[in-house]
């Protein structure tokens, strides 16, 4: 299994960095300890990893902020992935801004919260799979406009389903599908097959359950998890990560946490090798019992 794959021209380790819990709680405001946050951004740096997702609506401005201010001027092979298509209100809420003006002005926060002149990939994050009161192809059109101006490299697409990437695919290059997805919530299967027949990067966002409320207990009780990880002197958390990298050549990670030692356990898992034995066991475990919402 290789550990490293192609973000468009761009090869990046399979395992990255979710910044999105550098905020503070509900991923509003400052994080309760600033130089803890900062910590988590330079030791991730130290052990090798090389993507970021992050978005200006996280905090709103807060994780991006402190993307900047810890690791600017960054380093030349790290890669910065952002979003748009949702904001902030000022109590906190998240509001669709689906509208291309609304995409582009999203780009530009980002771009200045940043401070770089071009993303590197920017996910349109869909509201329900996609708004009908706005057209896909104006939304898309809007992404490759800053494109073509040099403040987007690549466009990827969040919280869709496999018709509409299909309908993307013949407006844009998709470079990467990001969805909910993990070892206990297996709806995505055929679009996790789909990316990786047509080369899209797969990055499947509560990877360890967090989509769901009862996800993460749940996988922690997992009585076959368990059993994986003391064959393999891992955590279950780990396990679930590298069944997902064996899963498809093109799921990248992107496990989040406000924890250096979190953080360190995430990437350990990258050297995880399960064996036939293991997979056969691990691939039923989200099969006969979906997770539920509440």
């Amino acid at each position: 299994m290789s550990t490293t794959m192609f973000l468009g021209d761009k090869p990046v380790n399979r395992i990255g960095f979710g910044a999105m819990q550098l905020a503070g709680p509900g991923v509003f405001g400052p994080p309760r300890d600033p130089a803890a946050a900062r910590a988590v951004l330079r030791r991730a740096i130290e052990i090798g990893v090389d993507h970021i997702d992050t978005s200006q609506y996280y905090g709103p401005d807060v994780v991006n902020d402190l993307i900047r201010e810890t690791l600017h001027p960054y380093p030349e092979n790290l890669k910065l992935v952002t979003k748009v298509g949702w904001r902030r209100d000022d109590a906190g809420g998240v509001l669709p801004a689906q509208w291309p003006s609304e995409l582009r002005a999203g780009v530009e926060e980002n771009l200045r919260s940043l401070r770089v002149e071009r993303l590197d990939l920017v996910n349109l994050r869909l509201v329900g799979g996609g708004d009908a009161a706005i057209a896909l192809d104006d939304q898309l059109g809007e992404l490759q406009t800053l494109r073509r101006e040099g403040k987007i490299d690549l466009i990827g697409l969040s919280n869709v389903e496999q018709p509409l990437v299909e309908r993307a695919l013949g407006l844009v290059d998709v470079a990467e599908i990001q969805n909910g997805y993990s070892i206990i919530d297996r709806r995505d299967d055929a679009l996790v097959d789909f990316a990786g027949e047509h080369r899209i990067a797969y990055v499947p966002f509560g990877p360890l359950g967090s989509a769901y409320r009862r996800g993460p207990a749940r996988l922690a009780a997992d009585t076959t998890l368990a059993r994986v990880a003391t064959k393999h002197g891992a955590t279950p958390a780990q396990i679930a990560l590298a069944w997902l990298l064996a899963r498809s050549d093109s799921m990248l990670l992107i496990p989040g946490t406000s924890s250096v030692a979190h953080l360190e356990e995430n990437m350990a898992a990258g050297a995880i090798v399960l064996d036939d034995t293991d997979l056969a066991a691990l691939d039923a475990v989200g099969v006969s019992s979906p997770p539920q919402q509440a």
